[in-house]
């Protein structure tokens, strides 16, 4: 960890940009399907200047066949962010890694390790997990293809192939084909029979197999995901892997980013209170309702910007009840706010019902 703090100089959020090895990875935010829009990412940025960043899945076929503006752009604020691809074909990955590339992306990640039917249909996700060979093959490809990290965010096993042993062969292949980083979600994935949600939950965690394969392969970043709620779990964590990786929490709780660039990173550069975000924040949900995009899809994730704290739940009642609404504006965004601020002048019931 680091003992010093950090200071970026005014607001420019590009500076935190870390390309290459330098690249950190103590703390990172998983990607996940729905939540890690680029919304999203603006304002984990605004909470985090070094939490490391990852896309939505995005399919090869998506960016071949499809509109690659949509999936690819992002804003310049968002660094550093990882870009996460789903395929098979090392030719179509090493393409579209090259596209990613060529975007500004910091990191390309392959996923083996979503479990829902639609992405076993296209031959990808966790159940590549049982064809180590075709995986090595991609990123061999994909590293040939980019000159930024090519890594990979896997489970521990997969159905009936859920020994450690296999994982310490499938990570060997991974190590001989150039991985960069390996991210080990600690629970197997059933390919049928469970939902992805009840694949998130049901099959147990197994911290202690990832820490095992850190010591297996000391040479290779190892990065832990999967039930970590807590800084503390984090700093405990990382006394035996690389770095951990946080999802649902870090979506319902953004401000657990703010302590962990204070706690994790020694950093003294980012905001004092959500509320100093959320002014921060204005002018961008103002740049892009003039841009037509809905109010509803950046309000949707901020529901938990102020969890646990005065005002919260009149907070999440106004944006849920009045941003979905046709020509909703800031002003919807301004009534919310007043609802958690420490100068409340109105009533809240009057706020909600406005």
């Amino acid at each position: 960890m680091h003992s010093h703090c950090d200071r970026l100089e005014g607001q420019d959020l590009n500076a935190v940009n870390t390309l290459g090895s330098v690249l950190k990875r103590q703390v990172s935010v998983a990607p996940m399907m729905d939540w890690t829009d680029s919304h999203y990412r603006y304002l984990a940025r605004l909470i985090s200047r070094h939490t490391l960043l990852y896309t939505e899945m995005v399919t090869t076929g998506a960016l071949i066949h499809g509109d690659r503006e949509r999936f690819l752009r992002y804003d310049p604020a968002e660094h550093p962010v990882a870009l996460q691809l789903g395929g098979s074909d090392p030719a179509e990955l090493a393409d579209c890694a090259r596209m990613g590339a060529d975007w500004g992306y910091d990191e390309i990640n392959l996923n083996c390790g979503c479990p829902s039917d639609r992405v076993q249909n296209g031959r990808f996700g966790a159940c590549l997990m049982a064809e180590p060979a075709l995986v090595a093959d991609c990123v061999s490809a994909m590293k040939a293809a980019v000159t930024i990290p090519v890594t990979v965010k896997s489970r521990i096993g997969i159905d009936h192939q859920d020994s450690y042993t296999e994982l310490v062969a499938f990570t060997t292949k991974l190590v001989a084909a150039g991985c960069d980083a390996l991210i080990v979600h600690a629970r197997k994935a059933w390919l049928a029979g469970l939902s992805p949600r009840e694949n998130r939950e049901v099959p147990p965690l197994r911290w202690e197999w990832v820490i095992a394969l850190k010591r297996e392969f000391p040479a290779l970043p190892i990065v832990l995901n999967g039930g970590v709620t807590t800084l503390d779990q984090v700093e405990q964590l990382l006394m035996s892997v690389d770095g951990v990786m946080i999802g649902r929490e870090a979506y319902q709780n953004p401000w657990l980013l703010a302590d962990a660039d204070r706690r994790i990173f020694g950093a003294c550069d980012g905001p004092d209170s959500p509320h100093e975000v959320l002014s921060a924040l204005r002018p961008y949900v103002v740049r892009k309702l003039g841009e037509d995009v809905p109010l509803a899809s950046m309000t949707r994730h901020l529901l938990g910007l102020f969890h646990g704290r005065p005002g919260a739940k009149a907070w999440r009642r106004t944006l849920s009840e009045r941003a979905h609404r046709p020509g909703a504006g800031i002003e919807v965004l301004d009534a919310a706010a007043d609802c958690v601020s420490m100068r409340l002048r109105r009533p809240v019931d009057q706020l909600a019902d406005a």
